[in-house]
């Protein structure tokens, strides 16, 4: 069986509300109005995405976040 020990996950707060998750690597974006609904998400594309067997044992958020300082 060859597995990936583990998947990275873009995190950002979306502009019109909620979070937008999308995959280091992979062709996977989700999003939810919250943290925990996105975690659930996650977990149900990364399942989706991969064959039986094939998902990674971990799944890694990296939380970015952006802001404009005036100088």
């Amino acid at each position: 069986m060859n597995t990936m020990n583990e998947i990275l996950f873009f995190v950002k707060e979306a502009p019109e509300g909620g979070y937008t998750a999308r995959a280091l690597g992979e062709s996977i974006f989700t999003e939810a109005d919250d943290l925990d609904d996105l975690h659930q998400q996650v977990r149900d594309v990364v399942h989706c995405h991969f064959y039986e067997g094939k998902a990674p044992e971990i799944i890694r958020w990296h939380f970015v976040r952006e802001e404009v300082m005036m100088v």
